[in-house]
């Protein structure tokens, strides 16, 4: 029977994702099966998370999907004998408005399925008031459980030991101290951290970080803590619908996030899948009958995806009679024009007339919920679609035809409509789920 722990903090930046993937490669060198999730919309974390445990990893989300979907998703973690949950920024942020089973907080996957949580507490610039910290967690909702708290970023053999005299005064139990160790941080950019795929010594780097982990974390002990688990049926399973029966999928360092539980319906449903890299100036399958171009970074490799004219071509040619749709960046590139950081214009595919620039930027963050008003691969005019948004770029145009009136998790409409024009549509947001 496996057991299973939330690996939460206080807030974002603390040490999740570190630990998270030292404690999942520690315990694989001891020889045990680990399965890790992620609470939350993240694109980047799953894939850490199989390069830690070399099993693959996918997003649980209590906004964006119902408790027998994410009973489904997580029953793949029946044959590990651990599983982790990653959870995103703090223990109880979420969205204001409750979703499908939840506002998106790690706590409301912690209480769903009875997992204890493992703090991570960054006690630098205090000692005592950590342990107020992390006793205002334990306490702030019934029914979810405190393990314990992991230290990170730990100044000095005093500076520990007043934290952890603390702790116990408070009844909380300390299962680690990590002390300051920079050599395992992993590299970050404006949208998280880099890419697991473009790392060729991230098996090096989470090796370092278990060994480092093993040595300051009392591994036996939080695994004493972590709770039985037995996974039980899924009335349901993943509620996505594929764009098509053969998908031409843009994959490479400029088109990456993808939710990996999205491909895995697709399949499921019986789709096929066809990579191509538009960096390498590739063309979608010609056999394919859609063409999926997903998120990432074109803001980063604008001035080659303009050079590419091969591909820029071949996407037109193929959008003329079969549906191209775009998400996030991949709609950014559907557009006319994207202008860099630098201020300076790129030509993008002009499927779209779409613009946009990160010349002066500026963040968008959040869920969406979208009301179709045409179609889009997949789904119907009037569909209601869960999704996530998370980019910098400024809309300087907008012209088509709109996809869709999209609302935030406040029920407020926003701008970012999506557009619509011949076969083509794109959306800001990353579909997560459509409502049943």
């Amino acid at each position: 029977m496996p057991v299973g722990l939330v690996i939460s903090a206080p807030a974002s930046g603390v040490g999740k994702t570190t630990l998270t993937l030292a404690l999942a490669r520690a315990w694989r060198n001891r020889g045990l099966n680990v399965q890790c999730f992620k609470s939350g919309p993240d694109y980047i974390d799953p894939a850490f998370h199989a390069a830690a445990t070399g099993r693959p990893s996918v997003n649980v989300d209590s906004w964006a999907m119902d408790r027998g979907t994410i009973a489904h998703l997580v029953s793949r973690g029946a044959d590990a004998d651990i599983v982790l949950a990653e959870g995103s920024m703090g223990l109880f942020d979420g969205v204001a408005a409750r979703g499908v089973s939840g506002t998106g907080a790690s706590a409301d996957i912690a209480q769903m399925l009875g997992w204890p949580v493992v703090l991570v507490i960054d006690p630098s610039g205090q000692a005592q008031t950590a342990a107020a910290i992390a006793a205002g967690l334990r306490d702030y909702r019934a029914g979810v459980r405190l393990a314990g708290v992991v230290l990170n970023r730990v100044a000095s053999p005093r500076h520990e030991d007043l934290v952890r005299r603390a702790m116990n005064e408070a009844g909380i139990a300390v299962l680690g101290a990590l002390p300051r160790h920079a050599e395992i941080s992993l590299p970050k950019r404006h949208l998280g951290l880099v890419q697991a795929e473009e790392q060729a010594e991230i098996g090096k780097l989470i090796d370092e970080a278990a060994r480092f982990v093993a040595n300051h974390v009392d591994l036996d002990a939080v695994l004493r803590f972590a709770a039985d688990w037995s996974p039980q049926p899924a009335a349901n399973g993943l509620n996505v619908t594929p764009p098509g029966q053969r998908i031409a999928l843009a994959r490479d360092a400029a088109f990456s996030f993808v939710y990996p539980h999205m491909l895995e319906a697709w399949r499921a449903a019986g789709a096929e899948i066809t990579t191509f890299s538009p960096l390498a100036d590739e063309v979608p399958d010609p056999s394919a009958d859609v063409c999926w171009l997903p998120g990432g970074y074109p803001e980063l490799h604008a001035g080659k995806i303009a050079a590419n004219t091969r591909f820029r071509s071949g996407l037109r040619s193929f959008a003329e009679t079969r549906p191209v749709h775009g998400e996030c960046g991949g709609y950014m590139v559907l557009g006319a024009g994207l202008t860099d950081a630098d201020g300076v214009r790129h030509e993008m595919t002009g499927l779209l007339g779409l613009e946009t620039s990160f010349a002066k930027r500026r963040m968008h963050l959040g869920y969406r919920l979208a009301a179709l008003a045409v179609p889009m691969p997949g789904h119907h005019a009037g569909a209601r679609l869960r999704g996530h948004e998370f980019h910098y770029s400024t809309i300087l145009a907008q012209p088509d035809t709109p996809l869709a009136i999209v609302h935030d998790a406040t029920g407020a409409v926003i701008a970012e409509t999506g557009s619509q024009r011949g076969h083509a549509t794109g959306t800001f947001f990353h579909l997560i789920a459509e409502d049943r």
